[in-house]
């Protein structure tokens, strides 16, 4: 074999020797760090958590379970969404760590993991209100993605591979829908207040939106109009409290009225105080005649459509009006503004009509 050649063979042999080095210090490394990485809560079972405390100082809220689901115990009970319960559980017991970082309580001050210095605070309890367990989320660590934990009850402090990221405002545990109506399932629309009642109806286009009685020498603005009726496409609450609240000092003077097609009417009172705006909403289903089936009588496809559609439209009407029959919420403002605005703010003067009155 020539030199040339021999010069070859050892430098593949080189190579060969080298990325069998580099994939062997890269697995050990792998099988390393999965070896010291474990999951910070182990053994919880979530059906014995009663209650969620979860928080910080003023903005420290409780969720307590009720029968099947939680409640919001700081919202007058009002139910929280089991999905973001679900997934905040979920999410606690999906951290994982690295090996432990110290046990000495002196250095839970710096690190951020004593309770009063604490980003976040999250403790699981029984119904007897024993501490199942709890996680106190402090600094970011320096270098890399992680942040200092500590289980409470106890010392130890660890650091996460990642950084948890805990929702820790309340009302990303409730459904903030109120209402969500599509435009073309709305038949009418009337606003109420103490001095004037007027009425939106649907146009002969998909889009369109026509004021009932338009006053001589007026035309509406179209886009107005059209924001007055499709206010509910998407109405959602900032806060929310329960109805009857004795010393809410509440005045609900206003009214908005939206009847669907399918006999579904949403009834919205609305009240003003210190600048912010609070609606209570009521559903009722106006087709009380009976969805009924007559013996030995053949209905064709279209029609079992019709009564299944019905019942359903009856149905979801009864769970709405179920919901919120008890509670009263507040709403942004730009919301209250559609939901109040007053006909004059629909309007404009008609020049062509004005201009053939006076002649030109």
């Amino acid at each position: 074999m020539s030199n040339k050649k021999l010069i070859i063979l050892g430098i593949i042999t080189v190579c060969m020797v080298s990325w069998a080095i580099v994939q062997a210090h890269f697995s050990n490394r792998t099988r390393s760090a999965m070896e010291t990485s474990a999951h910070l809560i182990q053994g919880l079972d979530p059906s014995n958590i009663d209650t969620i405390s979860l928080g910080t100082s003023d903005k420290a809220f409780t969720l307590k379970r009720d029968g099947n689901q939680f409640v919001v115990v700081n919202k007058d009970n009002y139910p929280a969404e089991s999905a973001a319960i679900n997934s905040f559980i979920t999410s606690c017991m999906d951290i994982k760590v690295e090996g432990l970082f110290t046990d000495n309580p002196l250095n839970h001050k710096d690190l951020g993991v004593a309770e009063e210095d604490a980003n976040s605070v999250i403790k699981f309890l029984t119904s007897d209100s024993e501490l199942l367990v709890g996680i106190i989320i402090g600094k970011n660590k320096d270098q890399g993605s992680g942040t200092f934990v500590r289980v409470i009850p106890g010392d130890k402090v660890y650091v996460t591979l990642d950084r948890p990221w805990i929702k820790d405002d309340v009302m990303n545990y409730v459904n903030r829908n109120i209402i969500t109506v599509d435009r073309q399932e709305i038949k009418s629309v009337t606003v109420s207040s103490s001095s004037e009642t007027y009425k939106l109806k649907s146009g002969d286009d998909t889009e369109g939106v026509v004021i009932e009685d338009l006053p001589p020498g007026k035309k509406q603005k179209a886009d107005d109009a059209k924001s007055v009726f499709t206010v509910l496409n998407n109405l959602r609450f900032e806060d929310v409290m329960k109805n009857p609240t004795a010393d809410s000092g509440l005045t609900f003077n206003k009214e908005y009225i939206c009847y669907l097609k399918d006999s579904t009417v949403y009834t919205l009172k609305i009240a003003k105080k210190d600048d912010k705006s609070y609606i209570t909403c009521s559903t009722e289903f106006t087709d009380k005649t009976p969805v009924t089936k007559e013996q030995g009588v053949v209905e064709s496809e279209e029609e079992l459509k019709k009564k299944e559609a019905k019942l359903l439209a009856r149905e979801k009407a009864q769970k709405m009006s179920a919901r919120h029959k008890n509670w009263i919420y507040e709403i942004a403002e730009f919301d209250a503004k559609k939901l109040t605005k007053q006909l004059s703010e629909l309007l404009e003067e008609n020049k062509v009509e004005t201009e053939k009155k006076i002649g030109f």
